[in-house]
């Protein structure tokens, strides 16, 4: 398969510090991919570069084949790590919004998933739980036909009830085409859809490799060897 994304001797400084430090990666389409790693390892840098927030300092971030910009923006569906919603709009209104700003939004599937999760759609964000409103901006980012979908902490402040669901919608919706990023600290809940697993601190990454060679390699479940790597 065609490199998806592909980084290349990638480098992003705050400051004096390096937050990603010459960083090569490479992902096909098709896969579902955990990008793991304890706090301040480079995860959250890592997907704003690809989502197009923050630019390299050094380096290549590529898209599809093309530098991330205009063209890139409109393959990548992005989850950040905080609620950005406006708080004053109900899902409905947010919903009417995304339909019209992306041309590969599906408002059809997006009205289904707030129905199954039970919410009230006419609620605004105001009045609702950290919870539920994590769970309608991961429905916005679902809804569209991307080609990578980037999901910061996705399931990391919703109730276990409501884990399976979502998870059960990372996989259900999104084509072969594409790929999934997630970034979470709750590996034993998601390990299972992972084809992928890539291991990052300080800014590099130390083990990029499909969760079954994790398995076979050492013995252990991705969520058992995390702990092991990244032990205090």
């Amino acid at each position: 398969m065609a490199n998806l994304m592909e980084c290349r001797q990638l480098v992003r400084h705050f400051g004096g510090k390096r937050a990603i430090d010459n960083l090569n990666l490479m992902i096909e389409s098709g896969h579902i991919i955990g990008l793991l790693g304890p706090n301040g390892s480079g995860k959250t840098t890592l997907m704003k570069m690809t989502a197009g927030i923050l630019k390299p300092t050094m380096g290549d971030l590529l898209i599809d084949g093309e530098r991330v910009g205009v063209h890139s923006r409109e393959l990548i569906s992005y989850l950040p790590d905080k609620v950005y919603l406006p708080s004053s709009a109900t899902t409905n209104e947010l919903i009417q919004y995304f339909s019209d700003f992306y041309v590969d939004f599906d408002e059809v599937r997006a009205k289904t998933m707030v129905r199954d999760l039970g919410i009230d759609p006419e609620q605004r964000i105001k009045t609702l739980s950290k919870g539920t409103v994590e769970k309608i901006q991961l429905i916005l980012v679902m809804s569209r036909r991307a080609k990578l979908y980037l999901l910061d902490e996705p399931i990391a402040g919703v109730d276990p009830a409501a884990r399976d669901y979502i998870i059960r919608t990372i996989i259900g919706n999104f084509n072969p085409g594409a790929s999934v990023l997630i970034s979470t600290h709750l590996i034993q809940d998601i390990e299972t859809i992972l084809d992928d697993v890539i291991f990052i601190r300080n800014g590099q990454i130390i083990l990029h490799d499909s969760r079954e060679g994790v398995r076979f390699h050492t013995g252990k479940s991705v969520d058992q060897y995390f702990r092991e790597v990244f032990a205090c």
